[in-house]
């Protein structure tokens, strides 16, 4: 349970890692070059990819107009210049991205926002150090990315502790060196990087920006809060094998408010409610992870375990357990018909007279 729940926090993580900053599709541009109402015909329009500083030059036509086809999904700095060599326009930090395949639009009015301004040599070296930054943390992205598909885990700490260092901000990083810790079994080490991760995360939510720039997901609130969901259970799991099962729950409990796909926090709570002997609680959360999810086949069979467990002896000293428990005991049978727990279940059936089904809601003859 608990492995499949971080080898799917960590495809997660690899899968937004490793494509921040290097698209590979790319997208058509289509704009227009204005002086207020009039078009602006044989300027050059000169695109720069602020990650790499991979350039494309146009010339706009007699109506102003440019495409750029095959143009890589970006940041860019846009600049037109005019025919002796000036730069007359210059916009900086502008995504291009699109969706769903339709052409993106640019609108470039020299007499307006887009009027140049001088570059200052502070302005140049900004620039260079954000560039140089980037590219460094790309670099140890790449490297990352190589040890955790060989299960590296060892290598890999440092990696994303320089990851961490160079974006202290950035919840994702924070998620994955969690993650590393854990398969490492350094498992304090794990809570705190998570705790980190949660507080980034979490800073993200409550600043309320509407953050869509597809080169930086940890910016959107949104993703963020489902990453404080994610860690919250990772951070429970790291919490049972240092047998602190009262901080698993809590975790556990806030994970399950925070995601929105809460099965695996509500069985978590569950299986952590019912090692610890809490039949109220443990029932309660079952019941929600069935709920979020009901093809959770352990889900039943804890549900079951639990109401076998709560039986009474009738008059005639017969063991009757609450309703429910043949059918939820059955279900398991139906979703895990080869489960580790069949012979238990099939068990707990005949010691209260109940029939097995071959499948829920058809009984065998």
């Amino acid at each position: 349970m608990k492995t499949k729940t971080m080898r799917f926090v960590m495809t997660a993580i690899l899968f937004a890692l490793a494509t921040r900053g290097a698209w590979g599709q790319t997208v058509q541009l289509e704009g227009k070059v204005r002086d207020g109402n009039k078009p602006l015909a044989d300027v050059w329009v000169l695109l720069t990819l602020q990650d790499t500083g991979k350039a494309s030059k146009i010339k706009t036509d007699k109506s102003g107009n440019f495409v750029s086809i095959g143009l890589a999904r970006g940041v860019y700095t846009v600049e037109v210049i005019d025919a002796a060599g000036n730069t007359i326009c210059r916009e900086q930090n502008q995504q291009i991205g699109g969706e769903g395949g339709a052409p993106v639009k640019v609108d470039l009015d020299v007499s307006g926002p887009c009027k140049a301004k001088a570059v200052t040599k502070e302005d140049v070296e900004r620039i260079k150090a954000e560039n140089a930054k980037a590219t460094s943390i790309n670099a140890l992205i790449s490297q990352y990315n190589t040890l955790q598909q060989a299960g590296n885990w060892k290598d890999a700490e440092p990696i994303l502790k320089q990851m961490v260092a160079a974006e202290p901000n950035n919840w994702r990083f924070y998620q994955a060196l969690g993650a590393a810790q854990f398969n490492q079994g350094e498992y304090e080490d794990s809570v705190a990087s998570y705790d980190k991760g949660i507080q980034a995360a979490q800073g993200v939510v409550s600043s309320g920006s509407t953050g869509k720039d597809a080169n930086k997901p940890e910016a959107d609130p949104v993703k963020a809060k489902q990453g404080v969901g994610q860690m919250l259970a990772s951070q429970g799991n790291a919490y049972l094998k240092l047998k602190k099962n009262p901080e698993a729950i809590a975790a556990f409990t806030k994970a399950a408010e925070m995601d929105p796909n809460p099965g695996i926090a509500y069985f978590n709570l569950c299986a952590t409610q019912y090692n610890t002997g809490n039949t109220e609680g443990a029932l309660a959360a079952c019941d929600k992870a069935i709920a979020a999810d009901p093809n959770k086949a352990e889900a039943y069979f804890i549900k079951g375990s639990l109401l076998m467990g709560a039986g009474k002896l009738d008059a005639q000293g017969k063991y009757v357990p609450p309703a429910g428990t043949a059918e939820a005991l059955n279900k398991y049978l139906e979703l895990a018909p080869n489960g580790q727990h069949v012979g238990d279940v099939k068990q707990m059936l005949e010691a209260i007279g109940a029939k097995i089904e071959t499948s829920y809601g058809k009984k065998k003859k």
